[in-house]
């Protein structure tokens, strides 16, 4: 390796024009290697429990998804799509043993081959992160149908992107499950998918509508640049599940507000749609911001009022979407409720017997709320 203090050393070289030539050779080698990255690194899996990780697994889950709970569903709450291919969609990331059918139904309506998926980042506060969105620097992420591709246009997204609102950070992305939860079904309906990850780190919702204009005006920018769709060249995928409810196996936190019984189950469910209700309809930030404050402490940002983990995910991604479709053409995009579920409110798959499994207990002292919302 060639180090710098040689380049310029005058006794390496018979002539300047030499010197000229052996550093622009140099040169165009750097600038090869940003517009050509090196595709071989592959961001592993945080959760092996959970999720699918191969081809056969994923095949068959989808199918006993298909035997198991077709015909067994809540009409009231497993509402049916329009054909139109979603612009933006809500998706739990929980265990595929509970999560079950939201996962395909929801996840289909992504027909674009670029997805901005915007997670979760679980462990923020330990690692002492806040206040901006966290890009990671794979290249690939591992697929059970083989690697999937990260887009490109994430270095210009990064690039249209001041400093201060962002980071890249492969730690926190290496342990964090909200993304790599989806990839299998998206991956599954669309084999050529690419990605583009974000993670949302505690922040105010000031700090979000801050931060998510300038992220809308950088996904603009690089959509005209590419003549990219929304809805049909790329769309956005926003990762949380809903309410984390009961009084044991929560890290000695009690989150059972109305209690552990039957009736104490129903408000819970009463109180997620009425929460619910402001992620549906006409998306405004007005809405955005009431289920933040539904979800998020007065007068701490960082501290749950209802135990939501996408606190911070879904309003952020939402924000985005609005300021992206204001740009696009001055209007506003409207979502609807694709369907809700809980970890107990259903028979879970079975998958034990090709090998996964089951990541916490479901009973009415432990159980997670699932909605799934799409917008167009």
């Amino acid at each position: 390796m060639i180090k710098h203090s040689q380049l310029l050393s005058p006794m390496k070289y018979k002539s300047f024009s030499c010197w000229l030539f052996v550093a622009g050779l140099l040169v165009s080698g750097a600038c090869r290697q940003k517009v050509q990255p090196s595709f071989t690194d592959v961001r592993p899996l945080a959760d092996t429990v959970g999720f699918a990780q191969y081809k056969w697994q994923m095949d068959s889950i989808i199918k006993r998804i298909e035997l198991f709970q077709c015909d067994s569903l809540d009409k009231s709450v497993n509402v049916p799509m329009p054909e139109t291919a979603c612009k933006v969609i809500i998706t739990p990331h929980d265990d595929y043993s509970y999560v079950g059918y939201l996962y395909p139904k929801v996840l289909s309506k992504i027909k674009a081959k670029t997805i901005i998926m915007v997670g979760v980042a679980h462990k923020a506060k330990q690692m002492n992160l806040e206040s901006q969105i966290v890009f990671d620097s794979y290249w690939n992420w591992k697929g059970p149908y083989g690697p999937v591709r990260v887009s490109t246009a994430r270095e210009e997204l990064i690039g249209n992107l001041s400093p201060e609102i962002f980071q890249v950070n492969d730690s926190i992305h290496r342990i964090e499950h909200s993304l790599e939860a989806l990839i299998p079904f998206l991956q599954y309906f669309n084999r050529n998918i690419e990605i583009i990850p974000i993670l949302v780190l505690y922040m105010s919702f000031t700090t979000m509508d801050k931060i998510s204009e300038p992220l809308a005006k950088a996904i603009f920018t690089v959509a005209n640049d590419r003549k990219w769709n929304w809805g049909t060249d790329y769309a956005i995928v926003i990762s949380t599940d809903a309410v984390h409810y009961g009084d044991e196996d929560w890290g000695e936190k009690n989150f059972a507000w109305f209690g552990t019984d039957s009736l104490g189950y129903l408000k819970a469910i009463e109180h997620e749609f009425e929460i619910i209700e402001n992620l549906s309809g006409e998306l405004l930030p007005g809405k955005i911001e009431s289920f933040c404050k539904l979800t998020v402490q007065d007068t701490n940002f960082r501290e749950y009022k209802w135990t939501w983990c996408g606190r911070y995910s879904v309003p952020f991604g939402l924000l985005t979407a609005f300021h992206l479709n204001r740009m696009i053409d001055g209007k506003t995009i409207a979502g609807s409720l694709v369907g809700y579920s809980t970890s107990i409110d259903h028979l879970p798959i079975p998958v034990k017997d090709i090998g996964m499994g089951i990541t916490a207990p479901a009973n009415f002292h432990h159980w997670v709320g699932y909605a799934a919302i799409g917008y167009y």
